[in-house]
């Protein structure tokens, strides 16, 4: 049977050779005679493995000393309030900027903990655009973005000048392409878009960012727990880890973030040429601030969505269907959706438009 072309927003597809290689390590890990799924975290299997994903991690994305890497659980709805409790000390607030429901639910936890002002938000054209122009006080703690929408469509093509450190959700587009690390004082992500399964959050933090809360916090909450017993206080999710580390190998072997960013871009241009040149189909974010993880869209005739669906599965094409705070159609083509996918579904939709002309 002809493997799926799997748009979905996540989880979502990993390189081939990734499955290939965590199958065989379910089955038996460096030829150790164990599988991956019941090593001891603490044993001489795992160390090696914990080690490299948190090298690659540096490696890719530049980091220098200042920063450390850490592998969580909980995801990033975890990280939405864990980041307040660790960064925002008692008599100061935040900044945020709303950008869609990941940012919304980011900004609700936050409420709870501190005082926050949201300085910014697309909400008033349903987040079909990335806020600018807005003002960054100085004395505010740290500035949260989310860097990519998943269900809009929408992505910061560049960061905003900050004179204050930002924190940033950047679970469905990290190691999409290059970033500037100095210019955020913590990065945080669920795996399961470009880095492994569902089952550990990748923490970046800048050292300068911690010890300047001031209460005492559950141990399991605070960062510096986490630091100190090198990701390992409680038992980390060792499967997710071990496939995050094959995927960043894989990142690098490709040529790294500049490489993969290209890639992406092309991809994204496949699709979003479409969509500009033929009226039959309507794209949700302006062109300027559009996703290359997420590309949405509707039909001018909605009457046809069905229909559309159908067809793009008949063609292997799945996991189209659209957020219902958006509708239409959502193509999620992270970095390990092939060009040879993404070129599919571009023929498929011009076929489609053809058909109906």
């Amino acid at each position: 049977m002809p493997r799926i072309i799997n748009f979905s927003a996540g989880p979502s597809i990993l390189p081939q050779t990734v499955f290939e290689q965590a199958s065989q390590a379910v089955l038996n890990l460096n030829n150790s005679g164990l599988s991956i799924l019941e090593i001891s975290h603490r044993s001489s299997y795992f160390e090696p493995i914990l080690h490299e994903a948190g090298q690659l991690v540096r490696d890719l994305l530049g980091l220098t000393d200042e920063f450390e890497v850490l592998f969580l659980s909980g995801g990033a709805s975890t990280q939405f309030f864990m980041t307040v409790m660790n960064l925002l000390p008692e008599g100061q607030k935040a900044a945020y900027v709303d950008t869609g429901v990941w940012s919304s639910k980011a900004i609700n936890e936050a409420k709870i903990l501190g005082s926050i002002d949201v300085i910014a938000s697309s909400k008033d054209a349903n987040y079909n655009y990335i806020p600018k122009g807005y003002k960054i006080a100085s004395d505010y703690a740290y500035l949260h973005l989310t860097s990519n929408n998943t269900i809009y469509g929408t992505q910061y093509q560049s960061f905003p000048e900050s004179p204050i450190p930002i924190v940033c959700d950047m679970s469905s587009d990290i190691f999409s392409k290059p970033i500037e690390p100095h210019r955020f004082g913590l990065i945080y992500g669920g795996a399961q878009k470009n880095l492994g399964p569902a089952g550990v959050t990748l923490v970046i933090v800048r050292k300068d960012m911690l010890g300047k809360v001031n209460k005492t916090l559950p141990t399991m909450l605070r960062y510096e727990t986490h630091i100190q017993n090198e990701s390992m206080y409680n038992t980390p999710p060792v499967f997710p880890i071990y496939v995050s580390m094959l995927t960043l190998r894989w990142l690098r072997d490709l040529g790294g973030l500049t490489a993969m960013q290209k890639i992406n871009e092309r991809k994204a241009k496949y699709l979003y040429d479409v969509i500009d040149a033929i009226p039959f189909y309507l794209g949700h974010s302006v062109p300027e601030d559009r996703s290359r993880m997420n590309v949405t869209f509707n039909l001018e005739d909605n009457s046809l969505s069905k229909e559309f669906q159908a067809f793009c599965e008949e063609a292997g094409c799945d996991g189209l269907k659209g957020h219902k705070s958006v509708g239409g159609f959502r193509a999620s083509i992270y970095n390990a959706m092939p060009e040879e996918g993404v070129k599919v579904l571009a023929e498929v939709m011009k076929e489609f438009a053809l058909k109906h002309a």
